[in-house]
């Protein structure tokens, strides 16, 4: 793959045999996001435990204290005093059986899926469309709940969800270059301090493996892991 001027100078400034502190990680991070954008940062981390069994998942959610820079667009399954309390927490779409169809047509405007408990059953017709997505309400993130509307004012704060792929890694977005190293690393102790704490009983040896920041166009520059493991 062949990678342009901008990248390859940013390339010379991080040494990919090095693993960086947190804050020089970050601090590379934004000299090397040179687009034209407000790139994102986000942050791979590859834990020492196996995601086919059920006693080591790794999942959970957390409100990361600067937010994401990123503005969440929410859709809530309720009905009735549940569905209003969700508009007026700043949901921008609420509904019930016709967001299901409207899904099943293609419809995906929206960045986070939370659903009262009574929903669902009406929301498990789209496993297959949220499901692969990483949108599909769960109890472990908070975005199955009975107060529909304190989950919407939590994604809009910078609630993110964390959970394992099938080779093991968590991707998650922790904030946006001009946040400056400051702000990104609270972001960053947060989602980690949240990641160790939800380390399974389960898991042996090292637990993070390793662990990578970069941001959307830049290259990614890799923290040492003793320095982020509790």
């Amino acid at each position: 793959m062949k990678h342009g001027k901008k990248y390859v100078d940013s390339t010379k400034l991080v040494d990919r045999n090095t693993l960086y502190d947190v804050n020089e990680a970050l601090d590379l991070v934004i000299k090397t996001g040179k687009a034209k954008f407000d790139e994102t940062v986000e942050v791979h981390v590859k834990l020492g435990v196996d995601s086919r069994h059920a006693d080591q998942q790794v999942r959970g959610a957390v409100v990361l204290p600067n937010g994401t820079g990123k503005t969440m667009r929410v859709l809530v399954f309720a009905k009735g005093d549940k569905a209003q309390a969700a508009l007026d927490a700043g949901a921008e779409f609420v509904g019930a059986e016709e967001m299901v169809a409207k899904i099943q047509g293609g419809w995906m405007d929206f960045d986070v899926v939370i659903a009262s408990p009574d929903m669902m059953g009406v929301v498990g017709r789209l496993g297959k469309v949220l499901g692969p997505r990483g949108l599909m309400p769960n109890p472990k993130a908070g975005t199955v709940t009975p107060d529909v509307a304190k989950a919407v004012t939590e994604a809009k704060a910078g609630k993110i969800e964390y959970r394992l792929d099938k080779t093991n890694i968590i991707h998650c977005p922790i904030g946006k270059v001009s946040f400056g190293v400051e702000k990104l690393q609270e972001n960053f102790d947060t989602l980690l301090g949240a990641i160790n704490r939800a380390k399974p009983a389960a898991a042996k040896g090292q637990y993070i493996r390793s662990c990578v920041v970069v941001s959307t166009m830049g290259p990614g520059v890799k923290i040492n892991p003793t320095k982020v493991t509790v």
